[in-house]
């Protein structure tokens, strides 16, 4: 059985499948939707729980190990597969397999993995696990799918947004759903729950005494050093995951190289803003950006993302929260020098 990750809830409601295979490339529903199969496990007596990480050098043979082993402790076991790679190789589809054919009431199987391929989905392995449990891929969400997850999300929090909020909160995120739960989490600090309009999205956002990740690109684009380095400080000292700031920083600098790229060769500007879904609370203020900074500076500015990735992902020896200070320092400069 397949099911979208908003109908996810509800199968748990009515019953427990043998196997749950969950996967996809955007990391907050994956997390959420694993999260509550081992929720839902926990209060039907899954109590102990056994994790495989299954990277290339995995031996497959512990997961029959691990289902045909009796436990001590607890009746009901939950064992959770972490696939690292494309998918389980031949080993592992084959141990799949053997697990959806004699699949127990007292054990229950969640594998959570990355993005998978269609071919990976139409293999044998995929097809038994289909026909013995639950498949839940998690998507990007992209436009009318992101406002309506946003509108989830907030109407969970006791908000009622307008559609005009929607849109704005849709720009501010532009699709991270790891930064769309923090500014929802932040609104409900801030305001009561209500009606939710796009001027009290604003006024809560710039009321805020926390800095955000979107406070750093409004200070690098206005050219205000100082408060860009204090903003990126705070945002280490919060706890803020440095591929978030990352994130913020080369979006940034992506739109604003493709309008400055089309405003210099008379392009469709309109064109370039729709594709990265600028609203029209925010096209004059980024029209403006890419008119005055250079563009070889926001392109060396890019290339030092890369470094960035690098480091975050931690392939290159450098800090990564001092390569992040550069290039938020480097766009901050740059806007100051245009702006003179």
């Amino acid at each position: 059985m397949r099911l979208d990750p908003a109908q996810l809830d509800a199968g748990l409601e009515r019953a427990l499948a043998p196997i749950y295979l969950i996967f996809g490339d955007e990391p907050l529903q994956l997390g959420e939707a694993a999260a509550a199969v081992r929720t839902a496990a926990g209060t039907r007596g899954f109590s102990e729980r056994t994790c495989l990480e299954a990277d290339a050098q995995f031996d497959w043979t512990a997961l029959d190990h691990a289902a045909a082993s009796l436990s001590l402790f607890a009746e009901r076991r939950l064992i959770e597969v972490r696939l690292a790679g494309e998918g389980p190789g031949r080993d592992g589809a084959d141990a799949i397999r053997r697990y959806c054919a004699a699949a127990a009431g007292d054990v229950l199987l969640l594998i959570v993995a990355p993005k998978l391929d269609w071919k990976t989905l139409s293999s044998k392995w995929a097809q038994a696990l289909d026909q013995a449990g639950v498949i839940v891929q998690v998507r990007q969400p992209q436009g009318q799918r992101l406002q309506q997850w946003l509108r989830g999300r907030l109407v969970q929090a006791g908000f009622r947004p307008t559609d005009d909020a929607l849109a704005l909160l849709a720009e501010r995120v532009e699709g991270n759903l790891l930064a769309a739960a923090q500014e929802v989490e932040k609104l409900k600090l801030l305001r009561q729950p209500g009606p939710l309009d796009a001027e009290a999205l604003l006024a809560s956002v710039y009321d805020s005494a926390r800095y955000d990740l979107f406070d750093l690109s409004d200070a690098a684009l206005a050219g205000d050093r100082a408060r860009t380095d204090r903003v990126l400080r705070a945002l280490q000292a919060e706890g803020t995951a440095a591929a978030l700031v990352l994130w913020v920083l080369a979006r940034e600098l992506r739109k604003l190289a493709a309008v400055g790229f089309a405003l210099a060769n008379r392009g469709n500007t309109a064109a370039v803003l729709r594709e990265h879904k600028v609203t029209e609370y925010r096209r004059n203020e980024v029209i403006a950006a890419a008119r005055r900074l250079p563009l070889p500076s926001l392109w060396a500015l890019l290339a030092r993302c890369a470094d960035a990735d690098l480091a975050v992902k931690g392939r290159s020896a450098a800090d990564p929260w001092r390569v992040l200070a550069e290039i938020a320092d480097g766009l901050a400069a740059t806007a100051a020098r245009a702006g003179r």
